[in-house]
């Protein structure tokens, strides 16, 4: 639909890998709105260091939403081994060997069985060393980080193209009410100079007659005060405007809410302005309150563009 993406601010992304050692990483994008670009990391311990490069990373990437960053390991240990402590033993028989000594016992023997039930003598040991493990999983990590990006921004892409449609559709049922709200402003306009001209007549009553073109010259003024001619030009202009943007995609959420607000605006004007003739013709209040519900929907998807 155009030559630059249109990005939703939703998407995931979760790419695995392992690092040296057999340690097994999962990396996991997630993004959702946000009025600015706002980062959140949740990485092991000791891995923090690694977020500096990679906020300058997801920034060349992403402009705008919250994004959680989540980094988890789960490491392969080899089996450990029992490990007896050789000092804690010897200090043992040491003392036992002091202790027969002083009572003068002879030909009595440490219990190595006693020993080896010693507090601290067994200890569980790993036997694959764990040295610079934790630089080879931030490598291996950072290397699929621009993967895990292009990933998510494909999802966000996919979702932004849907979102465009959408919203074209919106604004073109917008443009055909605008209209026609046109085709019925002549009618509107005659309209108004009645109802002022029977209102005059109401207050003035006989002295209406005496200067009757007067009195209308200034009625004349008074309906086209409440002429919505303006209101629908801008209203067309901004409709012309949003379908343009969305052809040429972009970085568009920003300036199309912007238009959006405008565009409110329009409508509320015009709806204050044939106010009074509503009550005359059903059609332009249906078309006044269809016109801000398009605008209403236009601004809830537009909420989830970059």
């Amino acid at each position: 639909m155009s030559q630059v993406p249109i990005r939703s601010m939703t998407g995931f992304a979760r790419l695995t890998g392992v690092a040296p050692g057999n340690t097994t990483f999962a990396l996991t994008l997630k993004s959702v709105n946000h009025r600015y670009l706002d980062l959140q990391f949740y990485l092991p311990n000791g891995m923090d260091a690694i977020e500096i490069q990679w906020r300058k990373a997801i920034k060349e990437h992403v402009v705008r939403g919250h994004v959680e960053v989540r980094l988890s390991l789960q490491r392969e240990t080899a089996t450990p081994t029992p490990q007896y402590n050789p000092a804690t033993i010897k200090a043992y028989i040491d003392a036992f060997r002091v202790a027969s000594s002083e009572h003068n016992l002879r030909g009595v023997q440490p219990d190595l069985n006693a020993a080896l039930c010693l507090p601290g003598v067994w200890s569980m040991e790993n036997s694959r060393p764990e040295e610079d493990e934790q630089s080879g999983i931030e490598l291996a990590a950072a290397a699929v980080l621009r993967p895990a990006l292009e990933s998510l921004n494909t999802m966000r892409s996919q979702e932004g193209r849907a979102l465009a449609e959408e919203l074209e559709q919106i604004l073109l049922r917008l443009q055909e009410h605008v209209a026609e709200l046109s085709s019925l402003r002549a009618g509107m306009q005659q309209a108004q100079t009645e109802r002022l001209d029977q209102k005059m007549r109401e207050m003035l009553g006989d002295t209406f007659n005496l200067d009757r073109d007067r009195i209308l010259q200034e009625a004349a003024l008074l309906a086209e005060r409440s002429d919505i001619e303006e209101e629908l030009a801008r209203l067309r202009a901004h409709i012309d405007q949003f379908l343009r943007l969305l052809q040429q995609g972009g970085e568009l959420g920003k300036k199309l809410d912007f238009m959006l607000q405008e565009m409110t605006r329009e409508a509320n004007t015009t709806l204050s302005k044939t106010g009074s003739i509503a009550l005359r013709s059903l059609r332009i209040t249906e078309l006044g309150l269809a016109m801000k519900s398009e605008i209403e929907k236009a601004r809830e998807q537009v909420q989830n563009l970059e």
